[in-house]
């Protein structure tokens, strides 16, 4: 097998990357805590990682395990005893129930906080897994202190219930970043194990996939998984690609056709030549792309880890100050610890800290259904403040081909039996015009007919038999060679398709014209959509072009475009992006990837679309696997529902801990309003699982 299923067992046994870009970074496949730790966890300030080693699985077992011991350090708490009325059984040593289970659960249940602090210490970058530690060593200390003689009331079973729900909130927090990260996993179940190789003589064997090399023949049956990029070489199938590039309607492939590893085979039966195997099929690229995306940075995701670094030290300092002042106001040492280990529980920075990272991933996930492959998070970032999306023509908004995109038929004659016929005509020509005028037939499903006697007429044309009638097809010099005038609808609509930088070919019988063609680079039906959907969002359309002002004006004219850019050489794009970020406004550059390459990287967004199975496009920020221009406003809608969703977890984050420390301190105390260190970490654990709730609403978001 090829490396991808690494994806799949990193996230079932190592999740060892920080929660704080968790999110960004628990689909690097082949990574170890060794290579992560130290990485990053606060943005700018170096790093460490506050769950090396640790997994869903963990956290669940020990919040199962620990609430098993809390339940007698519940029962046998007199405290509780006296509030709910109730005596627990008593007998030799049962006052030490409480005591012993606390400590149980502080040993196992916490011992994990206590590591994730030593680390953040040792790199000298304090956050939640430190706040969490001293609150429960605090309380683990005041209470051995007061079971072992000093005055006061222990601790214990807030201690047992604070570290037992503070386990429950990570095991819920870390669940929904893996859930969220589905999108490697996924892609990496896509991949058979086996296939069907084609030996000699038309025998078959079955092999698994990681024996394929380039240049072998498999066989695809129906409904099977294509195990590697190849080339139809026999067989005609419908394949679903949807997996890999959203598109929702069956692919009809045919010999010659590209097909992509991971798709699934309709009903047909194909037998395809091996292209790519492994790391370099169409599959591991997309993967790449989605690990890069999680792993690059995003100033949403720096502000969020800076508030939670600047966050711990708030929380440290009002448990100073809450400890001084308690105790100034004459507050027993039972209050006062009570209070302080209030604050640090609720003051953890979990909710910040997962505010923006869950956030990308999700939308780095529905990004990568869409087909829109984020390679960096800046770049989808800053899709939201565009104001122009500048787009290459050729192959962008036209489909790079030439088609029939005009037909003027003479009096008593159907366009669609004219093209019928110059298709006829021309089905044994390789010329451009002949290939336009059969695809256009095809495309319109028309039945083009058999032709005979087929003769090329050197620089001016073909001709042919069709149903016993004699037909040509050529352009002016055909007319003028067999001195044939055309009625008059025809010479203007030739006069006006050539005004537009079209080709007028004609189709002619014997001495009559019957029928004029305007050829020319094809519009794609999606482009009318995605420019009318981009100006709906108030953003300027550009389009960029080498061809002729006529040409480029026609085609702008019939999308709506705002801005034309015409006989611009490759080389000069990127000085044309240049200019329109000088007047001030945020461009994306929608191109190839390729011959577009110094424009995308000088856009402040680049766009390669387009990319099909060549999905390892280095200089996009967003890589479309499809051709589709309406992509390029979904990248906008997404990028503005991403927006949205971090915004409004940062403002839940912070403005919680707004309300929260000053209410864990005590200072409604004289209103008779006290929280219980328990009740802080439920507090603290509901806005971390309100977070990840209005996260996973991006789901929604209509693209």
């Amino acid at each position: 097998m090829p490396d991808h299923p690494r994806h799949e067992t990193k996230h079932e046994h190592q999740p060892d990357e920080p929660v704080e870009r968790a999110a960004t970074d628990h689909a690097q496949h082949g990574a170890s805590a060794g290579e992560h730790a130290g990485t990053h966890a606060h943005g700018h300030h170096g790093g460490h990682d506050k769950h090396a080693g640790h997994s869903v699985a963990m956290f669940r077992n020990k919040f199962w395990v620990c609430l098993v011991l809390t339940i007698p350090a519940l029962i046998w708490e007199p405290m509780l005893q006296q509030w709910f009325g109730y005596t627990a059984p008593e007998f030799p040593g049962s006052r030490w129930i409480p005591a012993f289970f606390g400590t149980l659960v502080f040993l196992y249940g916490g011992w994990v906080f206590l590591q994730g602090a030593y680390r953040e210490l040792v790199d000298w970058l304090p956050g939640m897994m430190t706040l969490i530690a001293l609150a429960i060593c605090v309380a683990f200390l005041y209470s051995a202190a007061v079971t072992l003689g000093y005055e006061g009331h222990a601790l214990w079973w807030e201690l047992a219930t604070l570290v037992t729900i503070m386990l429950l909130g990570h095991w819920i927090e870390m669940r929904s970043i893996f859930q969220a990260q589905g999108a490697l996993k996924e892609l990496a179940k896509l991949l058979p194990d086996m296939a069907v190789r084609i030996a000699g003589d038309d025998q078959t064997e079955e092999v698994s996939v990681d024996q394929l090399n380039d240049g072998d023949l498999i066989l695809i049956r129906p409904g099977a998984s294509i195990p590697a990029d190849g080339e139809v070489k026999q067989g005609k199938s419908s394949v679903n690609e949807a997996m890999i590039t959203g598109e929702s309607n069956p692919v009809i492939k045919r010999e010659g056709d590209k097909v992509i590893a991971g798709t699934v085979n309709g009903e047909g039966s194909l037998r395809v030549e091996v292209t790519g195997t492994g790391d370099k099929t169409a599959l591991a690229g997309i993967m790449r792309l989605v690990e890069q995306a999680q792993s690059s940075r995003s100033r949403a995701q720096a502000l969020a880890d800076r508030a939670a670094f600047y966050l711990t030290f708030v929380a440290i300092a009002a448990g100073v100050a809450t400890f001084i002042a308690w105790l100034a106001f004459g507050a027993t040492l039972h209050f006062t610890i009570t209070r302080v280990v209030t604050v640090l529980v609720i003051a953890c920075p979990h909710a910040l800290g997962l505010a923006v990272p869950l956030v990308i991933a999700i939308s780095t996930t529905i990004g990568a259904r869409n087909g829109l492959l984020v390679r960096d998070r800046r770049g989808l970032e800053e899709a939201r403040t565009l104001d122009a999306v500048v787009f290459d023509k050729t192959g962008t908004l036209t489909l790079g081909e030439h088609r029939v995109i005009d037909t003027v038929a003479a009096e008593g004659v159907e366009a669609d039996e004219a093209l019928q016929l110059a298709a006829a005509v021309q089905r044994d020509s390789e010329h451009a015009i002949a290939r336009a005028l059969l695809a256009s037939a095809e495309e319109r499903g028309l039945t083009v007919p058999r032709t005979q006697n087929f003769q090329a007429i050197p620089g001016h044309g073909v001709q042919a038999t069709v149903d016993h009638r004699e037909m040509r097809v050529g352009g002016p010099a055909l007319l003028r060679k067999f001195e044939i005038e055309p009625d008059a609808a025809l010479r203007e609509a030739a006069e006006r398709f050539g005004e537009s930088g079209q080709t007028a070919t004609y189709l002619v019988e014997g001495r009559r014209a019957l029928a004029v063609f305007a050829l020319a680079d094809a519009i794609r039906e999606e482009s009318y959509e995605a420019v009318k959907r981009l100006h709906d969002e108030g953003i300027e359309v550009v389009m960029l072009t080498g061809d002729s002002e006529a040409v480029a004006h026609a085609v702008a004219k019939k999308l709506g475009i705002d801005t034309v850019f015409a006989q611009v050489l490759p080389e000069q794009k990127a000085e044309k992006i240049k200019e329109l970020q000088s007047q001030g406004k945020r461009v994306a550059m929608v191109g190839d990837g390729v011959n577009d390459a110094p424009a995308l990287v000088t856009a402040d967004v680049g766009i390669a679309i387009g990319a099909g199975t060549d999905v390892a496009v280095e200089a996009g920020d967003v890589v479309l696997v499809r051709s589709d221009p309406r992509d390029v406003p979904r990248i906008v809608a997404l990028s503005r529902a991403s927006y949205r969703k971090m915004v409004q977890n940062l403002w839940w984050a912070a403005g919680y801990n707004i309300v929260a420390i000053p209410l864990a301190a005590g200072v409604l105390a004289w209103a008779g309003i006290l929280l219980a260190p328990a009740v802080g970490a439920i507090l603290m654990s509901a806005s971390t699982v309100i977070v990840a709730i209005n996260a996973q609403l991006l789901r929604r978001a209509d693209l």
